[in-house]
């Protein structure tokens, strides 16, 4: 239904969108997520020229969208978008805020657009208010009246972008359960949204959007459960990132022993896990035999609260867990007494000592 290729958007220096590709089908549902500024907005509001498109080519049931040949009025009446904000016409009664588009855009008469509206007020839960005025609806009844506006033009595609982020947290759950009526139904929709367990529950596929593309795209028990990319991993799961590089022997243990200090107290991590990672990072470094490229990185998951500290070196391979040396070596006996897990690898050159962290 849209096809999406190598779709740009510059704003002067600025790169918003760079080299996005994407196909969806008819009746599919996407949500895209991501970290806030990577472009999420913007491929929406391109897709019905909202903001014109720097390059590249959308095609909407294999109609090319930027053909200065193309009826563009007409294949945007196949999509509705409904904002962050309501943008409902605040001199009209909500039953003549769902009726004017038809009426002035589509043709219909004013009587059979009037049981129209009602019959969507009521799909939404409002049917009593239809001859209030938006200021005396709540946030959440507003953007449920914004939906039933945008169904009224009968259209084929829903965007959705963030519908959820002005409202009060008790509010969002009244607008989600009209949008998941729609899934229901059948309806095409792409969803931008920070709801991830929402997402989670009604997307056929998800759309994990970085530095201007789709960085990762896959169903939904894939993108949350088993994300095959780094910045997925870490948005998923929260994940906080401590790193630190060590060149030469003359280091100094106390300043990166604080740096770790802060950030665990930065994420309040009990003092006495706290203590086990300063142990655990200096046992590791005293494993090392060349510190001319050493990186310690600690994770830290908001998700399940989990820690490792991975070290990484350089030089030939040397892998501490040997049997000879783990029978020897008290301090890779210390570390595997306050970790989970302790694993080594080789790759690219580089020793990998990644150690998982017990609780309290």
């Amino acid at each position: 239904m849209i096809t999406i290729r190598n779709l740009s958007k510059h704003y002067g220096d600025l790169v918003v969108l760079k080299d996005v590709n994407a196909v969806i089908q008819k009746g599919e549902v996407i949500s895209i997520i991501g970290p806030s500024g990577t472009g999420k907005s913007t491929f929406l509001r391109c897709l019905n020229l909202l903001e014109a498109p720097t390059g590249g080519t959308i095609l909407i049931d294999g109609i090319p969208l930027l053909d200065k040949k193309t009826d563009v009025p007409k294949i945007r009446q196949k999509m509705g978008m409904v904002f962050q904000s309501f943008n409902l016409y605040a001199h009209l009664s909500i039953l003549d805020n769902l009726t004017i588009g038809p009426v002035k855009l589509l043709g219909k008469k004013k009587s059979e657009m009037n049981t129209k509206a009602l019959e969507l007020l009521k799909l939404v839960g409002l049917a009593e208010k239809a001859n209030s005025f938006p200021d005396e609806l709540s946030g959440g009844q507003k953007q449920r009246v914004a939906i039933a506006r945008c169904l009224a033009m009968e259209p084929e595609i829903m965007l959705f972008d963030e519908p959820t982020s002005a409202l009060d947290p008790t509010m969002v759950s009244e607008v989600l359960s009209v949008i998941r009526r729609l899934v229901r139904e059948g309806m095409t929709m792409i969803i931008v949204t920070h709801e991830m367990e929402f997402a989670r529950n009604i997307s056929s596929r998800v759309f994990y959007m970085d530095e201007g593309v789709i960085y990762e795209e896959g169903p939904p028990e894939q993108i949350f459960e088993k994300p095959l990319r780094e910045k997925t991993k870490a948005f998923i799961h929260r994940i906080r990132c401590c790193q630190q590089h060590i060149s030469n022997i003359n280091y100094d243990l106390y300043a990166l022993q604080a740096e770790m200090e802060l950030f665990c107290d930065k994420h309040m991590i009990p003092k006495k896990v706290s203590g086990y990672v300063l142990h655990i990072e200096e046992e590791a470094l005293l494993l090392q035999s060349d510190f001319s490229d050493i990186d310690m990185n600690l994770s830290y998951s908001e998700k399940d609260g989990s820690l490792e500290l991975i070290c990484e070196s350089t030089g030939a391979p040397m892998n501490p867990l040997t049997q000879k040396l783990a029978d020897t070596h008290i301090g890779l006996k210390l570390i595997r007494g306050r970790c989970k897990s302790v694993d080594y690898k080789y790759d690219h050159g580089r020793n990998i000592l990644a150690m998982v962290l017990k609780g309290e």
